[in-house]
């Protein structure tokens, strides 16, 4: 703070010049209720409808207001039996004040508007990258038309977002949610399935049983964390995780679909990166019976309490149309013995 900021601050606080700033801090919340009680008054005239206005007795917004003049050394009422005016000091003091009580009125108001107002602003999305592509994305011309005064910032990573340091409003998240700081709303289950192209099983068949696995080529998916990533089934109840033999790794999902779609292997993708791809009968998919059902797709954010009304119209916009293509039937994902 500079040197002739501190010096007023310190005498509006009653602290001798040069005093250091603990002074000023315990000094600080009397200095706070004088001038809001100074402030009512003024404005209402009486030091009675002044207490009214802040909830509290005529008596305490009187000694809050004597302790200010103590502080300030001035006087700031002409007192009488029948009225209340500002002296000089106080009309000065007063207009001093005006400004800062303009910006925090305003300051309130802009708050209610983003809660209660029509929607606007800035948001930061954070999404996984395959997800983010082949679902958000597109979604957001919708969303877009319909809330014109609200932009959006969408983050594609496959690592999980900090909230905090990477500022993000909103983020959508894969498989299993096990972060308790933050709020996680299911938009869908997460279905994983084995998937080669019609091409590859018409040549070398399809798996019928997980063992039958090691006898095909396989594509795998590098996570962000340099870790491979397992396959996951579920066997009579159980969570049963494998790393079949692969040809190719890839750290990309995009890329592992297409080596998929290009006849290079089987693959376990998500639902929603094979959903047309199935339908369009370039796909195949196999091992349906040992699907994992516990992942999801998730939309999550900080806090349920006072959320801006542009953060609660995405999430509901997002979630009601995410969950209208889930709704979509994935046709033909089994192919006969």
């Amino acid at each position: 703070m500079p040197a002739s900021a501190a010096r007023r601050m310190s005498t509006l606080a009653g602290l001798p010049p040069g005093e250091g700033s603990d002074g000023l801090a315990s000094s600080f919340a009397t200095s706070y209720a004088g001038v809001l009680a100074f402030i009512a008054v003024a404005t209402e005239g009486s030091f009675a409808k002044a207490g009214d206005r802040l909830g509290i007795g005529r008596s305490a917004v009187s000694r809050n207001v004597q302790r200010l003049e103590t502080q300030l050394d001035a006087r700031l009422f002409h007192r009488t039996t029948r009225s209340t005016s500002l002296t000089s000091e106080g009309e000065l003091f007063l207009a001093g004040c005006q400004p800062g009580v303009s910006h925090i009125a305003q300051a309130l108001e802009d708050m209610r508007e983003l809660r209660q107002g029509p929607p606007r602003g800035h948001l930061r999305v954070s999404s996984t990258v395959a997800f983010g592509r082949k679902v958000v994305a597109p979604l957001l011309q919708g969303f877009n038309a319909a809330y014109p005064d609200i932009s959006i910032e969408l983050l594609l990573d496959d690592a999980r977002p900090d909230f905090i340091a990477d500022r993000i409003d909103v983020a959508f998240r894969n498989g299993r949610m096990e972060d308790s700081q933050v709020v996680a709303k299911q938009l869908m289950p997460m279905r994983m399935l084995v998937c080669a192209s019609a091409a590859y099983a018409r040549e070398r068949g399809l798996p019928r049983t997980l063992e039958e696995l090691a006898q095909h080529r396989c594509v795998h998916l590098r996570l962000p964390s340099g870790r491979i990533c397992d396959w996951e089934f579920k066997v009579d109840g159980r969570m049963q995780r494998l790393l079949p033999p692969a040809r190719n790794t890839f750290n990309d999902d995009d890329v592992a679909l297409q080596a998929v779609l290009d006849g290079q292997g089987l693959a376990q993708l998500a639902g929603y990166q094979v959903g047309e791809p199935l339908r369009a009968g370039q796909l195949v998919s196999c091992l349906d019976e040992y699907a994992p059902d516990d992942r999801g797709h998730y939309v999550c954010f900080f806090s349920r309490r006072q959320l801006p009304s542009r953060i609660r119209v995405f999430i509901d916009h997002m979630t009601l149309r995410i969950r209208a293509l889930h709704a979509q039937p994935l046709e033909g994902l089994a192919i006969a013995a």
